[in-house]
């Protein structure tokens, strides 16, 4: 069953008066790095598991969702393995605000990259979720399971010259590849917290979203805390920053890749 802004609208308002409709919800979120990356050299980069901490806020119709910085513990991929340098770049999910006015249907992610100042802009668009009666309890709410399918750019390998066009030595990089693979995404949402919000970029549900797992276990949301309460002068609408299409971000991204790639390789062979 294909969930419109409409049915999720009405769905809603049938039990409003019984419901939650403002709070703040913490997260915490586990990547998985290895698990599509298949050269061992880009391995000894980074760290196998990612773990980092999140906050939304929300109200019925808007949402900011935000990283919480982890002042006191050291960052893992601060020295990568065996004494590389990370590579890591700021933007993204992580990398600022992330602003959702769902009665505009409006996205807007404030972020850092090389510097420069974005605000990516997104048109917040139906997604095709598949509702089932499965549920389970998740910090005391009834949760609902709803899973949808979706397509990532499948990762090949292309190798490139890190000691300049006469080196012999070379590391593979990924590039997406043009036959994109399907991966699964399974949530678990409350109908009894009025919003369609969730972490990320996800949501779009007749609940909020408590719990993801995106492509068996590559990624999973948890929410470890539920909040009533919420200062609503955060759900305020970003405007720092160069508007950008997320399209021209991501690629903007992964052209700085490319380009620090070989000083990185560099200053691993010169530190090791």
């Amino acid at each position: 069953m294909k969930i419109s802004f409409t049915s999720i609208a009405l769905m809603a308002i049938s039990t409003l008066s019984a419901q939650q409709k403002e709070g703040t919800i913490l997260y915490e979120k586990k990547q998985n790095m290895y698990k599509n990356l298949p050269n061992e050299q880009m391995k000894a980069f980074i760290p196998e598991f990612r773990t980092s901490n999140h906050m939304l806020l929300f109200s019925d119709s808007i949402s900011v969702y935000r990283l919480i910085p982890e002042v006191d513990a050291p960052d893992p991929f601060a020295g990568g393995g065996g004494g590389g340098v990370t590579i890591r770049m700021s933007g993204g999910a992580d990398g600022g605000d992330l602003y959702k006015n769902f009665a505009q249907q409006k996205g807007l992610q404030s972020t850092e990259m090389g510097g420069k100042n974005f605000l990516i802009v997104d048109t917040l668009k139906p997604q095709p979720w598949k509702l089932t009666e499965e549920t389970k309890k998740i910090l005391g709410y009834t949760c609902y399971k709803a899973t949808r399918k979706t397509t990532a750019p499948r990762m090949m390998m292309r190798s490139m010259s890190v000691g300049g066009p006469n080196s012999g030595d070379t590391i593979k990089s990924n590039a997406p590849a043009s036959t994109p693979r399907e991966m699964e995404i399974v949530a678990w949402f409350t109908n009894d917290i009025v919003t369609p919000a969730g972490p990320e970029n996800y949501g779009l549900l007749p609940g909020l979203i408590l719990e993801i797992d995106v492509d068996n276990g590559t990624t999973v949301f948890k929410a470890t805390e539920v909040k009533a309460s919420l200062n609503k002068k955060e759900l305020k609408e970003p405007t720092k920053g160069k508007p950008i299409g997320r399209q021209e971000f991501q690629k903007l991204q992964m052209d700085m890749l490319q380009q620090q790639m070989p000083g990185m390789m560099q200053m691993r062979r010169e530190n090791n």
